[in-house]
C-alpha cells in the first residue's frame, strides 16, 4: 500500500459499490483531519460573535422554541434536553443537561443564562439533580443574546436532519465571551477564558468604538482583570495582566478572601469569606484537613465549614502567637486558597477559523457582530414598513371609498381583479383589504391611517439615513450597549461593593431576576514571596539522631545520654549520634564528595531500627556516610579526600536542594576521607606513611566546590587524617588507654602546605586518625 500514490477503483462489492484503495497515511490523515475540524468547529471552541459553543447555543434556541421566558412559567429540564437532543443537538442527553446545568450555576457562571428551580449542584462540588427532578427557564441575559433573533439579524442553517433550521450564531447584544468566559478542549488546542464584569467589557466596547486604534494598555484601564462569580482576590502584578491581554495568553493568581476574627482575651481565629473559581469547597476543606492530619501545617489546629448561603470556612491556629499571616502564606502554598487561572483566548473567528486573539480583537469581534446584526434588522425592518406602506394605502384608499368597495364584494364573484382595475390596486393591497374582518371598518379613519403612514415613512428615512452613514450606525450600537450597560450592570448606588456585598444582594432594585452587575473579584499588589522559617511549619521538640553503621536512621523522642546502650540489628551498631531538634536541617556528607540534606522532622521515629538513609537521599551503593551532623550556618569545614587534596567550604553552601544531593568535594581515583568543622587557626594532617605536617590554615582557600588544593605531599600511599586546632593549645589525640595526650611543641612539625611532614610523635595512635 504505500507504494500506491494515487486512489484507485477497485472491485465492486457484494453491495454493488466499489472499494478504493489508498494509502494509509492518507486515509488516516484525512479522516483524522475531518474529526479534527469537527471538534474544533462544532464542539470545544466558543465562536468570538456570541462567546456560545453548539451545544449552549441550541439549548438557548430550544429553550426560546418553547416559550420559557423569564416571567414565564418553568418547565421540566427533561423536557428542554429531550428538544434539543430531538432537534438540534445529536448527542448523549447527559452531556447536554451537564451543559444546561452549568449555565444556570451561579458559581460557575458570572451572568446566569438559565434560571434554574431545584438542585442544580453547589460550590461543595455536588452534582445537580436528575433532569427529572429539575425546572428551567430563560433569563433576561438568554433573552438578549437572542434579542432580533426573528429580525433575520442572523442566518439560519438547516439541522442534522433537515427537518428543522437553526442559527448558525446568536445576535448576542449581551457581550457574553468576555462576560461569561469560556472552557473547552479540541484536538491539538484549547480555550480558557476567565469571566469579566460586562459594564467593564461594554465601557472598553464604547471606547474602542469612539478610538478604533486604541491600544491594550488603555483598554485594560476599563478592563483592569477578569470578575469571578466567586470573588477572591487577584494578586497578579499589572504588568503581567497587561502582557497576558495583549497576547491572549497568560494567567492570574487568584486567592481566597480571609479576615482575622477576634475572640477576646488575645485568642483570634481566620474566617475565609470567598474561595477561588472553580474550587470546589469539601475538596479544599478536606485538602487542609488532611495538611493538619499529617502534621504538615503544625501551626493550623482546626478547621470547620461553618458555611451556609454564603461561604464560611474557619481556621483556627495552634497558638495566638502565630502570625495569621504567616499561618495564610502557608495555606496559600499547600492548598486551593490560591490557584492560577489560565488564560488562552482560542476562539473561532466567523464562525470558522481558531485564532489566539488579544484583548482588543476578541472586542472587536463582538462589534463587527453587532454591526452586521444592526445592518441585517435594519434592513429587514425596511422590507416590512415597505409592504405596510403599501397596506396602508391601499386601506386609505378603501376608506375613501368604502361603499363602493362594499358594494364590489357584496355583489361581484370575483371582486379583488374588479377593485384592483377600478382603484389601481396592487395584489397586495386588494388581498388586504379583503382579509380585513368587519370589526375593523371601525377602526378605518383616515387620520389614523395617515398618522401611521406618517409615522413609518419618517422611519423608513432614519433608517436609510442611518445605512448610508457609519457614524450614525455606531452611535445606534452605542446606544444599545448603553442599555445593555443599564439592564446588567452595576446601578449608581452599587459602585463599590464588596465581592461579598455584591454577591449578598442578588436583586436589583426594580426586582429583576438577575444579580447585579458589582465587581465581585478584588485586586492587590503582588505578595513578596517570602521563606516561611521552618519553626513555624514543624513543632520544636527535642529528638536524638541516631545512624548505624549499616545507614539504619531514626529519631528518639528527647535528648537521651549519648552513651546510652540502644538496640540494633544483627551485625550492625552506632555510628553516628547526637542531639538535635525537630526543626533542624541535617547535613550528611558522603564518600563520593557530595553532601546531602535531611529534615530532622521527617527522620522515621525511634520505637524501631528507623530506615535505611538511602531511602531518602541517593546516596550511591558504592559510597558510604562519611559525617552526619546537624547544619550550622555559620560554620566552616574542612574537605580533604584520600589523595591528599582539601580546602575549606562554608557549611551555608552545602545545603542540598535535591535527593541527589550537591557536588562540593571532586574526587576521582580517590575518595573522601575528612569532613570535619574548622576550629583554630592551623591544619594538621597525617598520611599513610605517619608522617605528620602542620601549617597555618590561611594557606587553604575557601572554595564552593572543587578538588582543593595539596595538603601534604606523599611518595606512596596517600592522606590518612587532617583536623584543625588552635597551636597555642597544642596538638591533641587519644592513646590506646582512653587517655588523652597534647603535643605542646609542634616546631619539629611545622612546615609549608604540601610539604612531606615528620614522623608522628611518639605515642600517635596506630591507626593514623586524631
Amino acid at each position: 500500500m504505500a507504494d500506491i500514490d494515487d486512489t484507485t477503483d477497485g472491485p465492486a462489492d457484494a453491495n454493488g459499490g466499489h472499494i478504493t484503495s489508498e494509502p494509509l497515511a492518507r486515509a488516516i490523515g484525512d479522516r483524522y483531519l475531518q474529526y479534527a475540524l469537527s471538534t474544533i468547529m462544532h464542539r470545544a471552541l466558543p465562536d468570538a460573535r456570541d462567546g456560545l459553543k453548539p451545544v449552549h447555543r441550541r439549548i438557548l434556541y430550544a429553550m426560546r422554541g418553547l416559550r420559557l421566558d423569564p416571567n414565564g412559567a418553568f418547565r421540566k429540564c427533561a423536557k428542554i434536553v429531550g428538544e434539543v437532543m430531538g432537534n438540534y443537538h445529536p448527542h448523549g442527553d447527559q452531556s447536554i443537561y451537564d451543559a444546561l446545568a452549568r449555565l444556570a450555576q451561579d458559581f460557575n457562571v458570572r451572568y446566569p443564562m438559565v434560571d434554574g428551580q431545584g438542585n442544580f449542584g453547589n460550590v461543595d462540588g455536588d452534582n445537580p439533580a436528575a433532569q427529572r427532578y429539575t425546572e428551567a427557564r430563560m433569563t433576561a441575559a438568554a433573552v438578549a443574546m437572542m434579542h432580533g433573533l426573528a429580525e433575520n439579524a442572523v442566518d439560519f442553517r438547516p439541522n442534522y436532519d433537515g427537518s428543522e433550521s437553526e442559527p448558525e450564531v446568536l445576535p448576542a447584544a449581551f457581550p457574553n465571551l468576555l462576560a461569561n468566559g469560556s472552557t473547552g478542549i479540541a484536538v491539538g488546542m484549547a480555550t480558557n477564558i476567565p469571566p469579566h464584569n460586562v459594564s467593564e467589557v461594554i465601557d472598553a466596547a464604547l471606547y474602542l468604538i469612539k478610538t478604533p486604534n486604541a491600544g491594550i494598555e488603555k483598554l485594560v484601564e476599563f478592563i483592569p482583570g477578569p470578575d469571578f462569580p466567586t470573588g477572591g482576590t487577584i494578586v497578579e502584578a499589572p504588568a503581567a495582566i497587561r502582557d497576558a491581554y495583549a497576547t491572549g495568553r497568560g494567567a492570574f493568581r487568584l486567592r481566597a478572601v480571609w479576615d482575622v476574627e477576634e475572640l477576646g482575651r488575645g485568642q483570634w481565629q481566620i474566617v475565609v469569606t470567598e474561595i477561588p473559581y472553580q474550587v470546589q469547597k469539601s475538596k479544599l476543606i478536606e485538602r487542609i484537613a488532611d495538611l493538619i492530619n499529617s502534621k504538615k501545617l503544625p501551626i493550623l489546629a482546626d478547621i470547620r465549614d461553618e458555611s451556609a448561603e454564603d461561604i464560611r470556612i474557619v481556621l483556627e491556629p495552634r497558638a495566638k502567637t502565630v502570625e495569621p499571616s504567616t499561618l495564610m502564606e502557608a495555606l496559600f502554598r499547600q492548598s486551593d486558597l490560591e490557584t492560577r487561572f489560565s488564560l488562552n483566548m482560542n476562539v473561532l473567528i466567523d464562525g470558522r477559523t481558531p485564532q489566539v486573539c488579544n484583548l482588543r480583537e476578541v472586542l472587536r469581534a463582538f462589534l463587527d457582530h453587532q454591526r452586521d446584526v444592526l445592518l441585517r434588522r435594519s434592513r429587514h425592518r425596511l422590507e416590512k414598513i415597505a409592504h405596510r406602506l403599501e397596506v396602508l394605502e391601499g386601506y386609505i384608499t378603501a376608506y375613501l371609498n368604502l361603499d363602493r368597495v362594499i358594494e364590489i364584494i357584496r355583489t361581484e364573484d370575483e371582486p379583488k381583479p374588479v377593485m384592483m382595475a377600478e382603484f389601481e390596486l396592487t395584489d397586495v393591497q386588494a388581498e388586504a383589504i379583503l382579509n380585513m374582518r368587519l370589526r375593523s371598518l371601525r377602526k378605518l379613519e383616515e387620520m389614523e391611517l395617515r398618522k401611521e403612514r406618517d409615522a413609518l415613512i419618517a422611519e423608513r428615512a432614519e433608517l436609510e439615513e442611518m445605512l448610508a452613514s457609519d457614524d450614525l450606525q455606531w452611535g445606534r450600537i452605542s446606544d444599545q450597549l448603553r442599555d445593555t450597560r443599564k439592564t446588567f450592570g452595576a446601578p449608581a448606588k452599587y459602585k463599590g461593593l464588596t465581592a461579598a456585598e455584591s454577591l449578598a444582594d442578588m436583586k436589583r432594585a426594580d426586582g429583576a431576576d438577575y444579580p447585579t452587575g458589582a465587581r465581585r473579584t478584588g485586586f492587590a499588589d503582588a505578595p513578596v514571596v517570602a521563606d516561611i522559617p521552618l519553626e513555624a511549619m514543624i513543632d520544636r521538640e527535642p529528638i536524638t539522631v541516631v545512624c548505624s553503621e549499616m545507614g539504619w536512621i531514626r529519631a528518639m523522642k528527647g535528648h537521651i545520654a549519648l552513651d546510652s546502650e540502644l538496640k540494633f540489628k544483627d551485625g550492625d551498631g552506632p555510628c553516628f549520634i547526637f542531639h538535635a531538634e525537630t526543626t533542624d536541617r541535617l547535613v550528611m556528607f558522603g564518600t563520593n564528595g557530595r553532601f546531602y540534606t535531611l529534615s530532622a522532622a521527617s527522620l522515621p521515629g525511634g520505637r524501631g531500627m528507623g530506615e535505611p538513609v538511602r531511602l531518602m537521599v541517593d546516596l550511591p551503593n558504592e559510597a558510604e556516610a562519611l559525617a552526619l551532623f546537624k547544619h550550622d550556618p555559620e560554620r566552616k569545614l574542612l574537605v580533604a579526600s584520600s589523595a591528599g587534596d582539601g580546602f575549606i567550604v562554608p557549611e551555608a553552601e552545602v545545603i542540598a536542594q535535591t535527593r541527589s544531593g550537591k557536588q562540593v568535594l571532586n574526587v576521582r581515583d580517590a575518595k573522601a576521607i575528612v569532613c570535619k568543622p574548622i576550629q583554630g587557626d592551623h591544619v594538621a594532617v597525617v598520611g599513610e606513611n605517619r608522617k605528620v605536617l602542620v601549617f597555618g590554615l590561611d594557606e587553604l582557600p575557601e572554595m564552593v566546590r572543587g578538588k582543593g588544593v595539596r595538603l601534604q605531599k606523599y611518595k606512596d600511599g596517600g592522606l590518612s587524617d587532617a583536623i584543625t586546632f588552635t597551636l597555642s593549645d597544642g596538638l591533641q589525640w587519644k592513646e590506646s588507654g582512653g587517655r588523652t595526650r597534647t603535643q605542646s611543641d609542634l616546631t619539629d612539625w611545622i612546615g609549608k602546605r604540601a610539604g612531606t611532614g615528620r614522623m608522628a610523635p611518639r605515642g600517635f595512635p596506630r591507626n593514623n586518625m586524631f
